[in-house]
Parts: structure tokens; C-alpha cells; sequence
């Protein structure tokens, strides 16, 4: 597998609606080994294919491998579809480097999706995995963490990245 460049703000693919998988294939199966290598190196707790270019529905999560051994799990066409509760951590983006801030999320969820044999799962999470995948699944969606955020902070990122990619060239 490979590690892939990761797009960063304000590349227009992140704020594609990215396409459904229609069937897993053998170039499905390698995304999803790149994708996990990738959330590695970065190093990150979940990835969603458009955030490496590709404009499809898959996401890789692993929220516990910096304490414990790792244990990536892949998801097709992830939708949330269950919510309750209320929940504000501080969330990170591998696309929007050098910021974070508390978004307000869903404390739990059920995710159902494709697992990566192509069978149908619902995963019920709680706390920072809830989180994390409301987070990918946003990014499927074409949004990311800091349109969840106040008009004024967003604005502040913005204006700031601006400045960074401007001293870039």
C-alpha cells in the first residue's frame, strides 16, 4: 500500500458530495489500504477518501491505535442514522493544518455503512469515535469541521490560511 498526499484547504474536491461505492472491486480494496497507511503517517484517527483526491464514499477510522495496538476499520457509504446527545471536543482536520476548535456533535450514533467485505454493518459509538464519525462523514458530504464553526472563527481560519498559501508562492 502507499501513502497519498493529503488536500488541504481550500482545494475544491473537499467540498465535493462524493459519489456512492457501487461495488467493491480490487482498486476499492487498494483506496482502502492507502487510505489507512495514509491516516497513519499522518498521523490522524480517521480519513475520508476525498481528503486524498478521491471523490468516493469510503472512510478508515482507528481512534485508539496511539494507545493500543491498531485496528483500522473501513466503511462504505457510511451514513449516520441514529443521534443523541450532546457533546463538544476539540477537533482537528488532517485538510485544515494547524487549527482546531470544540464543534458541538452528537455524543452517540449509529453508523451504517458497508464494512470492507462488502457486507452491511451498523456500528453504535459513543464519545470521541461518535465524533470522529460524524467528522468523516461530513467530509463525504463536502463539509468540514470549521463550517460547523461561529461566522467570525471561520473567518479567522480562512484569512489566516489565506496569508500561509500566499507566503507558499
Amino acid at each position: 500500500m502507499a501513502v497519498r498526499p493529503i488536500l488541504h484547504f481550500p482545494d475544491p474536491v473537499l467540498k465535493k458530495i462524493a459519489r456512492p461505492v457501487k461495488t467493491l472491486t480490487d482498486e476499492i480494496r487498494t483506496l482502502i489500504g492507502d487510505m489507512t497507511d495514509t491516516m497513519y503517517d499522518a498521523p490522524g484517527i480517521g480519513l475520508a477518501a476525498p481528503q486524498i483526491g478521491v471523490s468516493l464514499r469510503v472512510i478508515v477510522v482507528d481512534v485508539g491505535w496511539r494507545d493500543k495496538d491498531r485496528h483500522p476499520r473501513a466503511y462504505l457509504n457510511p451514513e449516520i442514522v441514529a443521534s443523541s446527545g450532546k457533546l463538544k471536543l476539540e477537533e482537528g482536520c488532517l485538510s485544515v493544518p494547524g487549527y482546531g476548535a470544540e464543534v458541538p456533535r452528537a455524543s452517540h450514533v449509529v453508523l451504517a455503512a458497508l464494512d470492507e467485505d462488502g457486507k452491511p454493518v451498523e456500528v453504535e459509538a459513543e464519545g470521541l469515535e461518535a465524533v470522529c464519525f460524524q467528522h468523516e462523514v461530513d467530509h463525504l458530504n463536502g463539509m468540514l469541521f470549521i463550517d460547523r464553526l461561529s461566522a467570525l472563527k471561520r473567518g479567522l481560519y480562512v484569512k489566516r490560511r489565506k496569508k500561509e498559501l500566499a507566503r507558499e508562492r
